[in-house]
């Protein structure tokens, strides 16, 4: 079986970014994402969904490497002054290159 690099790009973020971080992404080059509503918290603070403004979301992007730095880079700059993030990466391996 054939299997293609690319890279994952997890941002978990407030949910009031959830359309800009979609056209961002489509803009930038990704093919493609995944979004689901989350909860989580750290020793700072919690996220329990419990009212509209609480809301987090996780949204993946499975992409070349290139997309991906270029879409974290637009997103700490376009948004981590004032909005809760995390991003990462991970090394995954595709079947379909051609989707990502």
């Amino acid at each position: 079986m054939e299997k293609h690099p690319r890279t994952l790009l997890v941002i978990i973020s407030e949910a009031a970014l959830e359309k800009r971080l979609i056209a961002d992404s489509l803009r930038l080059g990704a093919q493609g994402y995944t979004v689901h509503d989350v909860r989580g918290g750290s020793r700072l603070s919690t996220r329990e969904s419990l009212w509209e403004a609480d809301r987090s979301i996780e949204m993946k992007v499975i992409c070349t490497q290139d997309v991906a730095d270029t879409l974290a880079r637009h997103v700490l700059d376009a948004y981590g002054k004032h909005y809760s993030l995390t991003l990462f990466f991970t090394d995954v391996a595709v079947l379909r290159p051609e989707k990502f």
